[in-house]
């Protein structure tokens, strides 16, 4: 079959990669596909599938210490974004899916999420931290449409006045734009909003369920009009793909009113790094060595850089590069913006469901 037959429109990864847990993996031969091809059948079906779980759990402690979070939920595992460089791939084996094409179509649905973060904010041990929505897969993502796990959860932080954070790429996160308002009054909300590219050719290929960039430009003027805080990440920076858009990108995103920005540059750990190599190589092919071996110059020669501290922000010329530009960029565009911190005050007074009028 040509390269362009085997390229999956309207998804990032375009193979599904064996699950390291697994000791077995199974794969389709040549002529299997050429059959499909000559019947005109797909070998496999492209439909995105929602599966319900309970987990026992929701808010997670971040370990890391180079994330920049201290706690962080998901409402849903997996993410039809399709995003073909997200992290959270990886952790799509755990529930013993492949990080490839199942990461995007096999999209866990955590009914009970609101219930189990109302019972972690009425619990007596628990201290008011700013808890992080997505810290993994985008809480915004086409399933919240269908499902509104994420409106839920909203609604339980406004009640108990406990501060939320939120990660995407979706204009979706307009539609509770009122409670981000209710939320802003107190100071009990911000949000990051990822824009990789000022381009829509490059947002389809690296992202392509994602929203258009207008839409996400508005979506943040939107947000910033009503009084809530926008950071937008320009993440990841892709050497070769990305890299020559920081200036404008950040010029964008001060112009619709976000009041800082923040960056990483793209790492490719565990089966990331295969799913990537095979992708630019089919989006890309003109590229796509030039693009991985700078990839690699920014992460001491390899495409996995597990290093704290090292990983995000990378090392070399590239890396450096890229750090003078943001470096620049931020004295440029945000040097009399400030972001404001979140109030933790509150939640003690709300933690029985209302205002405490009585001791």
């Amino acid at each position: 079959m040509s390269e362009e037959s085997q390229y999956i429109k309207g998804r990032g990864a375009q193979i599904n990669v064996q699950n390291r847990f697994f000791k077995e993996a199974y794969e389709m031969q040549d002529d299997f596909l050429n059959y499909c091809q000559a019947e005109g059948d797909a070998p496999e079906s492209n439909r995105t599938h929602y599966l319900e779980v309970f987990p026992k759990t929701i808010v997670n402690k971040v370990e890391s210490p180079d994330v920049g979070m201290g706690f962080s939920m998901n409402s849903y595992q997996g993410c039809e974004h399709g995003c073909i460089y997200c992290f959270a791939r990886n952790s799509h084996e755990y529930w013993g899916y492949s990080a490839g094409l199942d990461f995007e179509r096999k999209i866990l649905i955590k009914k009970n999420a609101p219930q189990l973060l109302e019972e972690k904010l009425k619990s007596k041990n628990w201290k008011a931290h700013t808890i992080v929505m997505s810290g993994n897969t985008d809480c915004y993502q086409p399933a919240e449409r269908k499902f509104g796990i994420t409106r839920q959860c909203l609604e339980i932080f406004l009640k108990y006045r406990h501060p939320v954070s939120i990660i995407t790429k979706n204009a979706l996160i307009a539609r509770d734009l009122d409670l981000f308002k209710e939320l802003a009054k107190d100071n009990l909300t911000s949000v990051n909003f990822s824009i990789t590219s000022l381009s829509e050719e490059t947002r389809q290929l690296l992202e392509p369920r994602t929203a258009t960039i207008k839409k996400r430009l508005d979506t943040v003027k939107l947000l910033s009009d009503n009084g809530i805080p926008v950071n937008v990440m320009l993440a990841p920076i892709i050497p070769g793909i990305n890299s020559h858009e920081i200036l404008p990108l950040a010029k964008a995103a001060s112009d619709a009113g976000a009041l800082s920005i923040g960056y990483t540059v793209v790492r490719l750990n565990g089966a990331i790094g295969e799913i990537f190599t095979d992708w630019i190589h089919k989006a890309m092919p003109d590229r796509a060595d030039k693009v991985l071996n700078q990839i690699k110059e920014c992460h001491g020669g390899t495409l996995n850089d597990s290093r704290w501290g090292d990983r995000m922000r990378g090392e070399g010329e590239f890396a450096q590069m890229i750090r003078s530009q943001v470096h620049l960029a931020r004295k440029k565009f945000f040097a009399n913006k400030v972001f404001p911190e979140m109030n933790l005050s509150l939640y003690e007074q709300y933690k029985g469901g209302q205002l405490q009028l009585f001791t």
